[in-house]
């Protein structure tokens, strides 16, 4: 997951739509997006341990 969002980053970069905001403001974003997909994995894992074990 860490790597699909640098990956996506860098990619938003290197085609200029990420040009126009500050770096701080990219990195918040980019921040958030991971956290979120963290949050998302752990739901999912958690959820598909459960109905595994029934």
């Amino acid at each position: 997951m860490l790597f699909l969002v640098v990956a996506l980053l860098l990619l938003a970069f290197v085609l200029g739509s990420v040009a126009y905001l500050p770096w701080p403001v990219t990195l918040i974003l980019g921040t958030v997006v991971l956290c979120w997909l963290a949050v998302f994995t752990v739901r999912e894992r958690r959820r598909r341990g459960r109905t595994g074990r029934a």
